[in-house]
């Protein structure tokens, strides 16, 4: 390793070159788990009572679907119940009379037929009041019935204005004004290897609090035809962010990265997905959001670095989002992180410190004798002496 020259991707930083298409990965032949807008690309079927799952939870329902069959579902739900008053009112008029006899005290006034039953219930379930139909004391039964389609009418028009409100508050569309950068990079910070992605905040207004998040997934398919799917987590430096301004969240590549055997030729042949994500409070509504992205392997540019798009003048920082994708070449080795390290430590300078005698020891030593040597002869020729 320490005889192998370093190889460098990438050239000097210079403005002239906005950004780098990757290499095609073998990753491209499969589908996304995440797709770039955030959503999952996954079908669900054979959902057992899955129609009794979306009746029950009828209100989150409604907030999903799209506002087109939303229009189409509220309009049908007023129209149904119109019909079906009108149709109520006309047999209570044609049971009463009212419609041979105009001579006789009718149930409700000027209803002679089905489409004046129709049209007196839906003025009184919109309480339009032309002074034309109206319900008269002469029938308790049609009294009762105008009562009752009142308060439904009243839940009906509560449903749909909770319905509307919560689908134009809905944290998606929240979440599409907060935006990840098309691509992720490698490059060099502090000596280090690091992966980073930029995350931007396009109004005006911005998050209380905010927490970075990112999972490296990868897929594997059995001979069986089972699919495993594994996610690792990845610790991000300062993932707590109050998102001002536009902020790059930095990956280290070090021994407990799953990227630290990783090279450049290695990466093109990867087939992770990395997943990252962005939780935050809005501070207007204090509704918690998230906003998803993922990049593959062939969307992670090695030894490029983001360019800078924040200025500061006398009064106010500035900040360009024309420059939220681009990226600038930098010179960053080939290697990967874990070979790195080993370069960076080969090429450092090895110093063993000498270890020293006292002088008296080394007197002693020249002279062919050790300290402990010494000592035992003395202590024999004492005992010597004594007998």
């Amino acid at each position: 390793m320490s005889s192998r020259a370093l190889q460098y991707s990438g050239v000097k930083s210079s403005d002239d070159v906005p950004s780098v298409h990757a290499e095609d990965s073998c990753y491209t032949k499969r589908k996304r788990y995440v797709k770039k807008d955030g959503s999952c690309n996954m079908v669900v079927r054979h959902v057992p009572d899955e129609w009794l799952l979306w009746i029950t939870d009828i209100f989150t329902t409604l907030v999903e679907i799209r506002w087109r069959v939303m229009f189409l579902t509220f309009a049908l739900s007023y129209i149904l119940s119109w019909l079906f008053f009108g149709v109520l009112f006309w047999f209570i008029a044609l049971t009463h009379g009212d419609m041979n006899d105009p001579t006789n005290e009718p149930c409700m006034y000027e209803v002679r037929s089905f489409v004046g039953a129709f049209l007196f219930s839906l003025e009184t379930q919109t309480t339009i009041g032309y002074g034309f139909r109206g319900m008269t004391e002469n029938c308790m039964i049609g009294i009762i019935l105008v009562t009752i389609q009142d308060v439904i009418s009243v839940f009906i028009d509560t449903f749909v204005i909770g319905i509307a409100v919560a689908k134009m508050a809905s944290a998606r569309k929240r979440a599409q004004t907060v935006g990840f950068s098309n691509c992720a990079v490698i490059s060099l910070r502090d000596g280090h290897l690091c992966l980073s992605w930029r995350v931007g905040d396009f109004r005006r207004n911005h998050m209380v609090d905010g927490t970075a998040n990112a999972q490296l997934l990868r897929h594997r398919e059995h001979a069986t035809g089972k699919v495993d799917v594994s996610y690792k987590d990845l610790n991000i430096e300062e993932s707590n962010i109050i998102l001002a301004t536009p902020t790059t969240i930095v990956h280290k590549i070090d021994p407990s990265s799953p990227l630290y055997k990783v090279n450049l030729k290695d990466l093109r042949k990867e087939s992770f997905e990395l997943v990252v994500s962005f939780t935050y409070t809005d501070d207007c509504t204090g509704t918690l959001h998230q906003t998803r992205t993922s990049y593959t392997p062939n969307e992670i540019l090695w030894g490029q670095h983001f360019q800078e798009m924040i200025k500061v003048t006398r009064k106010n920082y500035r900040v360009d989002y024309a420059l939220f994708n681009h990226t600038v070449n930098v010179l960053v080795p080939e290697l990967s992180a874990e070979e790195y390290d080993l370069k960076k430590c080969s090429e450092q300078p090895k110093h063993k410190p000498l270890n020293v005698s006292p002088p008296t020891e080394a007197v002693e030593l020249v002279n062919g004798k050790s300290p402990e040597v010494e000592k035992a002869s003395t202590s024999h020729a004492v005992q010597v002496n004594k007998l």
